[in-house]
């Protein structure tokens, strides 16, 4: 899976403005967490990124700040860790912990495109 690191505030500006046109994923990652681990690695067995959205990695303990920028701009509780589903500069779809599932996302998104 070729993710794409968000390290900047900036970048989230940008990637936000492009949505426009293409939805994007975030997924907000812990490296430390046991539980995150779970998570990216059940998310990338399943997902096959049928529509080809670019898929943006945010680690939440090095870029805390980015990690707090996107609750705030999108008013979802910080969570890690956590699929967010942008479109249209809003987020349509976000879950967390458990709830982060390739197969449900794929879907999601082929209703998008």
């Amino acid at each position: 899976m070729n993710w794409i690191e968000l390290t900047e505030t900036s970048t989230l500006s940008e990637l936000i403005a492009n949505t426009a046109t293409k939805p994007c994923i975030i997924f907000k990652n812990s490296t430390t967490c046991y539980i995150s681990k779970m998570a990216l690695r059940n998310f990338e067995q399943s997902f096959t990124n049928p529509t080809q959205v670019d898929c943006y990695m945010v680690d939440v303990k090095k870029n805390r700040l980015v990690s707090l920028d996107i609750a705030d701009r999108f008013q979802v509780q910080h969570e890690s860790p956590q699929l967010l589903l942008i479109a249209d500069g809003k987020v349509v779809f976000h879950t967390s912990h458990e709830g982060i599932d390739g197969t449900e996302t794929e879907k999601l998104l082929l209703r998008l495109s």
